[in-house]
């Protein structure tokens, strides 16, 4: 690879070279929807006008605060973190970094099925800008769809993952497993079905393809998982062969509160989760109150911040109660 601009790789690191990983708790609240939020949350499409990009950028805020407001009613900042774009939301990680917050920034184009660098070829100078605490990548990959597509999202993944040895900024890859349409066909289109039948094997097989291809995260960000021995066959596969250090967290996929417990509590009692990724369940309905006027922004802060702490709680409560059984390790 040469040069980067993010650091000079040195002989040593040419090799292959193992994730730091990250093992402390890691409670992300994250916001750096961008397509689906333009279009989701005010219907908006094609070529933003500035007043619009203001407006997504002031709800972003409202989201922000949220989070410092639940940092101020006692989570643990030091566990604490967002993870927003630089687009609408540059002068929020200015703000987290310089107030000791985790902050976390995508990489990744929004709102297309196929991985590729939000910047291009400029990618390493945008994190080399922010440096992040954790670069954060989001990469649809079913090993079972579109194998051209798996190899070419496999190649960039690797470039920016060498890219980030010996950066201080760490990959967080974000995975999705969407079923291909002869997975859910063979489902009867049960989605429910495949999330339970299917996508844990998928899973697997995709962390050791992308691995194998050279791409090392330091957190696996994943889909929430119904059953502990699932989390637990994750946790062995983001581990194996030296990778002891890796962490993986959980996210909410603007599921349900119900599901989104259910999944943290099942997470939380397997040493190697480390913690949680919940965005839209957070703040989608608080931010659609004060859009639509039916709370002001004082209650919607409070309401996003509300809910986070809740997922600190649920996810906090239920470690203490593995580790109470035996079940943490």
């Amino acid at each position: 690879m040469g040069r980067s601009r993010i650091h000079i790789r040195t002989a040593a690191q040419e090799a292959r070279t193992m994730p730091a990983g990250y093992t402390q708790p890691l409670y992300i609240l994250p916001f750096d929807h961008r397509a689906s939020f333009v279009s989701g949350m005010f219907g908006w499409s094609g070529v933003l006008k500035p007043e619009q990009t203001a407006q997504l950028t002031a709800a972003k805020r409202v989201i922000y605060d949220g989070f410092t407001a639940g940092l101020a009613g006692g989570v643990d900042k030091h566990k604490a973190g967002i993870l927003v774009d630089e687009h609408f939301g540059a002068d929020i990680l200015r703000d987290a970094k310089r107030s000791g917050i985790i902050i976390c920034a995508p990489a990744e184009k929004s709102g297309q099925d196929e991985f590729d660098f939000e910047f291009g070829e400029n990618f390493e100078r945008h994190i080399e800008a922010f440096l992040p605490t954790f670069c954060k990548v989001l990469v649809r990959y079913n090993p079972e769809g579109d194998s051209a597509m798996n190899r070419r999202q496999a190649s960039r993944l690797q470039r920016l993952s060498e890219a980030l040895v010996g950066s201080p900024s760490r990959l967080m890859f974000e995975l999705l497993v969407p079923a291909t349409p002869q997975q859910l066909e063979a489902l009867g289109g049960d989605v429910q079905a495949y999330d339970r039948k299917l996508r844990p094997a998928l899973m697997l097989h995709a962390i050791s393809e992308l691995q194998d291809a050279g791409v090392d995260p330091d957190v696996w960000k994943v889909e929430g998982l119904d059953s502990r021995d699932d989390c637990e066959r994750i946790v062995a596969m983001a581990r194996r062969d030296g990778r002891a250090t890796v962490g993986c967290i959980v996210l909410g996929r603007g599921e349900s509160e119900q599901h989104v417990r259910g999944w943290l509590t099942t997470a939380a009692s397997v040493p190697g989760f480390i913690g949680f990724a919940v965005g839209r369940t957070t703040f989608w309905e608080p931010l659609i109150g004060l859009r639509d006027g039916k709370i002001d922004r004082a209650a919607a802060v409070a309401e996003i911040a509300r809910r986070f702490r809740t997922w600190v709680d649920v996810f906090e409560t239920a470690r203490v109660a593995a580790s109470a059984s035996g079940t943490h390790g």
